[in-house]
């Protein structure tokens, strides 16, 4: 059945009388420093609008690199001084340097938050606060350099993904956005939630899994796995959490995201699913013998003595990257127990306890009904974790004493984490919960009686797809927070409400995960950031001189996962590809087709090519890369590598001189094309791609394994010095030295 067009009445902020009361309380010149020691002067404002507790943040450029844009930023979780949190950013996290360096001056809004945690009395605000600053910034603009109605973007990742499609859906404040690493209506608290079981029930897996699917694995990553753990990652991978988004778990780093600042929320909402979970048959708390029953853990204890917080971390020391990014905006809301611990007469033993989300209850005396969050037992410590919405976390341990009793439980936090089996989406559209759907599409087995995904949105709406101007989307597919199909589903509902190529394109970024902070490169992942900037760029470029940006990232959807074309000229999109092959020293040196040589290699016994060497110490391996840039999108500005031991490693890269070249290949997509596909007879369509080779050579003198990364980066204009819109990729290839014949 056809579904209907969404018939939807369009905010006008501008209407709003509660909006017709804004003010500046500070007007003076500031500048930005970049890394090259340039620097960057701009007139800041600081205002907000009195009755609804906006406040905002405007930084002009000067008068002749104003460009009539501005750029707007929405962060995932806005505190009451939201407005104030990218001031402080630097190189190429500093976005305020970005829109300054074209031409566009910069907005944000704590977007009326007073609070940091609890729930919003007003949701509709964010948006609705977003366009009041948009709307007053371009009037104080039109003051200051004259002209005409400056062209507005708005922007934002992750919760503020959800924000600004609220945003470019429901008003006409903006001509454009960039939502990014965005979920679907029900990816929250659901993503969350199965990414916490997955962390519980694949804890001892981890290394298997990603060593499967890195270069020169075996691809099998069930291989190895008892039959409940390949279950429960069949499970995760069919809901889209992409295999190798794995990896920091199986480096030793166990985050569970938001998940305890969401909890407090689904259990406010729905109580007793935390007491039927346990109980009722369908559950996996209720089956006999189950993983949640393996690691469930329920104790009381005697407190021996307290141990009150030391000296507070500071903001920058919480949160380096600073507190509005997709990754960290969340960490606001929690208290650190730094310092703090609770001596028990007695601990939990056992060899494999399950300690995350563990709750500090207090049974008896002044604490009494209190409760805090453990971060690990260290003898017979407890060690106070990150505590939400405990702003006085001294106070409540100076009312706990000696004799008292301590209850250490997990079984609400092991819950929740099956919570996304028990939210199957009425709309089936939602392929990822197929799997708990019977063939009639009903659900297979028990359902909450509220679907609270919508109401975790945050902006009081739910996306529609109707978008009130030009859309760019940037999706990263190693995201661990959010599933990559969730931009699958968005163009969708985009086209189902009659956008399309007109208005709209999604970009999927290769290896990349959730956070939008330049620190996220290493030997394994690469950051979005010179993507997203770019799309910023092009958004801007579409809307106000009808420049076309690049095709859309072409891709198949199996399952839950996204799988994008192999080739550059075939995966179009912003972001370019990178391969490389490791050639041993008795290989034959000619040999450049790793597709066709890998089963030659196997049947001949040799013990390297395509992306494995089996060397012995002293030997040397030659490293063929190539990176491709998709038509239009530039071209290549540096080639480097890496050598690490480690799964991921954040150490420094060398750069390799590089070949440039064009490449004319058939456009026509085909999944099975090799790198650089011979030209067809008679192709009616060539496009062409620009792209370089290098090539290096290494020698391992010392048994062990090494993982070789190759990464590129290309730009717009083939610029290597632009600072903001350098956009990566990178490959591996194994290196194993072994003295063994």
């Amino acid at each position: 059945m056809k579904k209907q067009k969404v018939l939807k009445t369009i905010y006008h902020v501008r209407e709003d009388l509660e909006f017709q009361d804004p003010y500046i309380d500070a007007d003076e010149y500031r500048e930005r420093v970049l890394p090259d020691g340039r620097r960057l002067p701009y007139r800041y404002l600081h205002g907000g609008f009195r009755k609804k507790g906006v406040k905002f943040v405007f930084c002009f450029p000067e008068k002749e690199e104003y460009r009539g844009r501005f750029y707007q930023y929405l962060s995932p979780f806005p505190g009451p001084d939201e407005e104030l949190a990218s001031l402080e950013k630097e190189g190429e996290d500093d976005v305020i340097a970005f829109c300054l360096l074209h031409g566009a001056y910069y907005v944000e809004s704590n977007m009326g938050s007073k609070q940091m945690f609890g729930a919003n009395p007003e949701p509709q605000l964010v948006w609705k606060a977003s366009a009041a600053a948009a709307e007053y910034s371009r009037m104080k603009a039109m003051e200051i350099y004259g002209g005409t109605r400056p062209y507005g973007y708005v922007f934002g990742g992750s919760g503020g993904g959800y924000k600004t499609m609220a945003c470019i859906e429901n008003t006409d404040a903006w001509d454009g956005a960039v939502p990014y690493v965005i979920g679907s209506p029900y990816s929250l608290p659901n993503t969350i939630t199965l990414h916490a079981q997955g962390q519980r029930v694949l804890r001892h897996v981890f290394g298997k899994i990603v060593d499967a699917l890195d270069a020169g694995g075996s691809g099998d990553m069930y291989g190895g796995l008892t039959p409940d753990e390949a279950a429960m990652l069949r499970e995760i991978t069919l809901m889209g959490y992409p295999p190798q988004a794995w990896f920091p778990e199986a480096m030793g780093v166990i985050d569970d995201g938001s998940l305890p600042v969401l909890l407090p929320g689904i259990k406010a909402n729905d109580p007793s699913y935390f007491r039927e979970f346990w109980e009722v048959p369908g559950y996996l708390g209720a089956q006999e013998g189950s993983n949640a029953q393996r690691d469930r853990l329920q104790f009381r204890g005697v407190v021996r003595s307290v141990h009150l917080p030391g000296e507070t971390l500071t903001a920058a020391q919480k949160n380096p990257d600073g507190v509005n990014g997709v990754d960290t905006a969340w960490r606001k809301m929690l208290t650190d127990g730094k310092d703090a611990w609770i001596e028990l007469e007695e601990v939990p033993q056992g060899e494999d306890l399950y300690l995350k989300g563990v709750t500090i209850g207090f049974a008896d005396g002044g604490a009494q009904g209190k409760q805090l969050l453990l971060g690990d037992i260290c003898g017979n410590a407890l060690v106070i974790g990150m505590c939400y919405g405990m702003d006085d976390l001294s106070g409540v341990l100076s009312l706990v004493q000696p004799g008292d009793t301590v209850t250490l439980d997990n079984s609400d936090y092991i819950a929740v984490q099956s919570y996304y089996r028990h939210q199957v989406p009425p709309d089936r559209d939602f392929h990822a919960w197929d799997q708990f759907r019977k063939e009639d599409g009903t659900p297979a087995i028990p359902q909450r009686p509220d679907i609270m995904g919508p109401s975790f949105c945050g902006t009081g709406t739910v996306q529609d797809g109707c978008i009130q101007g030009k859309v760019i989307v940037i999706q990263s597919l190693m995201d661990e927070s959010t599933c990559p199909w969730c931009g699958d589903w968005y163009r969708r509902k985009v086209e189902e409400n009659g956008g399309g190529e007109e208005n709209f394109r999604l970009y999927y970024m290769e290896r990349c995960m959730h956070g939008d902070v330049s620190r996220l490169g290493s030997t394994m992942i690469v950051n979005y950031l010179g993507a997203l900037r770019q799309a910023l760029l092009d958004v801007s470029d579409w809307a106000e001189r009808g420049i076309t940006p690049l095709p859309g990232t072409v891709y198949e959807m199996e399952g839950g996962s996204v799988r994008v074309e192999v080739s550059a000229a075939h995966r179009k999109g912003l972001q370019p590809t990178v391969s490389a092959e490791a050639v041993g020293q008795y290989e034959e040196q000619e040999r450049v087709n790793r597709d066709s040589a890998m089963p030659e290699l196997a049947e001949s016994g040799k013990r390297s090519g395509g992306d494995l060497a089996v060397l012995r110490p002293g030997e040397s391996v030659l490293i063929r890369t190539q990176a491709v840039m998709p038509m239009g999108a530039g071209a290549i500005t540096a080639v480097e590598y890496a050598v690490s031991q480690k799964l991921a490693d954040d150490m420094a890269f060398t750069p390799v001189s590089f070949t440039p070249f064009a490449e004319t290949t058939q456009s026509a997509p085909d999944r099975n094309a090799q790198e650089n596909p011979v030209k067809e007879t008679g192709a009616a369509e060539e496009v062409v791609c620009r792209g370089a080779r290098a090539q290096f050579t290494l020698t391992f003198t010392e048994p062990g394994t090494y993982f070789v990364t190759t990464r590129a980066q290309g730009q717009r204009r083939g610029d290597a010095d632009d600072l903001f819109t350098q956009i990566r990729n990178q490959t591996r290839t194994r290196i194993v030295v072994t003295e063994e014949e």
